[in-house]
Parts: C-alpha cells; structure tokens; sequence
C-alpha cells in the first residue's frame, strides 16, 4: 500500500475528525503520513472501548481506566496522526517525538488540530542514538506507539534499542509495520526476536476500513531475563 498524495488526510477518530497536511515533496519521510500510523490508529479505535470479557487487547488498550494513568511515547511521529488519534482515545499523556526537521510539520499539524485534541500534545526532539535524548524523556513507558519506522537498515539497531530503553518490563510496543526493505526487515526481526516477545494481530483483528494486506500490527513486550539466558 502506498500512501496519497493528497495535501490533506482526514482521520476519524471516536466521532472526532483529525485533518492532517503533509508534503509529499519533501525530503524527509516524516512529512507523509504513511498509512501504517492510519492502521495502528484505527486498531486501537476499534478494540478501545469494547467491554473487557471479549476484547483480548482490553489490558493493552483501555486508556480510560483511573486506577492507573498509563504514559505512552510515540517514536517517529512524523505528521502525528497515530499519536493525536491515541489522545483522543484516552491516552492523555502521550509525548510525540521524532527528528529535528520534522518537528514543523508535527507542530504545524498539532496547531491545526488543536481544537479537536482540546490542547497542544507533548513534543520532543529524539534519535534513536542519542542517549541523552532518550533518557530525557523520563521511561519507562507503560506504552511506545511507532508506525512505519523500519525502512533504512542502518538505523534498525538504534531503534530496537531505543524502544528497549523506553518501554516498560510489563509494558508493551504498538507497532504499525509494512515492509519498506527486505534488509531493514530482517534485521529489524532478528534484533527484536533478542529483546521482545513478538505477537502479531491477527488481519481480522483491524479496522475493516483499515485492513490492507501490506500494513500490520504487531505487540511487543520484554522477554523476562530468564526468557533471554536460555535463548
């Protein structure tokens, strides 16, 4: 699947319209909105407010519960169409990260759809490699949302790290994966198969509107440290 050239992307979430402007003429990836982030959102859409008893993602997806306030990050926002839909579903306190040029058309698009989230969400400047940048940002996180990130095959292991910095032992990495490089994708596969537990959402488990045959979902969780010494 690949992404429209349309200057706009409309989104609906929980009745709420999102409108998202992105340049496909750009130099950076991130001013696209790529439809993995319009896959991982609707998911999260549909399984976030179905009762507990036949939902198998009402421990990953329930953002409304007040016994505990879940922190979530994104990595890769790109245009922030994943990490608005996830505030709007519930996950308030969210921060949105992703390189320093692709922090004016995130910011733009926030401020464009600031009445909708009803404020300015969190944003910070953050490479997988940087550190000093990761630990700012205060983890572990209950939740790391990412969608269509694993493209280039040199940055595969900073982002593995990255996400293993930041998420919780009992939280969890929403993924949105299409494969953008046989390389990349290998790679990427066999870095997590090293930290993460790896579930992958059934197709029929996505939005009907939002089920395309190239994009999936997948959930991440650390393996525990007597998971790895046996490996």
């Amino acid at each position: 699947m690949k992404f429209t050239d349309s200057p706009v992307i409309e989104l609906s979430v929980n009745g709420t319209s999102l409108s998202l402007q992105q340049d496909n003429g750009s130099l950076h990836v991130g001013t696209s909105v790529w439809p993995c982030s319009l896959v991982l959102a609707k998911f999260a859409e549909r399984w976030s407010s179905l009762i507990p008893d036949p939902n198998p993602y009402s421990h990953l997806l329930d953002f409304r519960s007040t016994r505990h306030r879940r922190r979530a990050v994104e990595l890769g926002t790109g245009c922030g169409a994943a990490g608005m839909a996830f505030h709007l579903l519930g996950l308030t306190d969210i921060v949105l990260t992703d390189i320093a040029p692709v922090m004016p058309a995130l910011k733009h698009n926030l401020k464009r759809n600031k009445a909708a989230l009803g404020k300015t969400l969190k944003t910070s400047i953050v490479y997988w490699n940087n550190k000093d940048q990761i630990a700012a940002l205060n983890p572990p996180f209950d939740l790391v949302v990412a969608a269509d990130v694993v493209y280039i095959e040199e940055s595969v292991g900073q982002l593995v790290a990255a996400m293993e910095a930041l998420v919780a032992d009992d939280g969890a990495v929403l993924l949105g994966y299409q494969v953008r490089s046989p390389e990349a994708d290998k790679r990427f596969w066999e870095l997590c198969d090293v930290v993460f537990g790896i579930e992958k959402v059934p197709h029929d488990h996505l939005h009907p509107d939002y089920a395309y045959d190239e994009a999936d979902v997948y959930i991440l969780k650390k393996k525990k440290q007597s998971q790895t010494d046996t490996e």
